[in-house]
């Protein structure tokens, strides 16, 4: 039984769209990184989809190399929200520009 492409592109849609309401209404920098983390999850899954309905891996190579890069980006941004926490003992967005200067 094999589940069909409109599915899994609807399934993206909707990982998409809640990544966009928690990046636009939270205020937390760690629910906001992983709203960011969701969204590239699911341009992946629409890349994976696309590339198993035209037959190739090319879409499964560019989601591997944008799996590596989210990697790095995890390392470095908890590496920044850590560090703003033991500065400013908030993970508040609206804080983050106090550490202009």
């Amino acid at each position: 039984m094999s589940v069909p492409a409109p599915l899994y592109l609807s399934l993206s849609a909707v990982l998409f769209t809640l990544g966009t309401v928690g990046v636009l209404v939270r205020r937390s920098a760690l629910i906001v990184f992983m709203s960011v983390e969701l969204m590239l999850n699911a341009v992946n899954l629409s890349l994976v989809t696309f590339a198993r309905l035209r037959g190739g891996v090319d879409g499964q190579v560019v989601v591997f190399f944008v799996l590596v890069v989210a990697a790095a980006e995890v390392v470095i941004g908890l590496a920044i929200i850590v560090n703003i926490f033991r500065t400013r003992d908030t993970v508040d967005v609206d804080d983050v520009d106090l550490l202009r200067g």
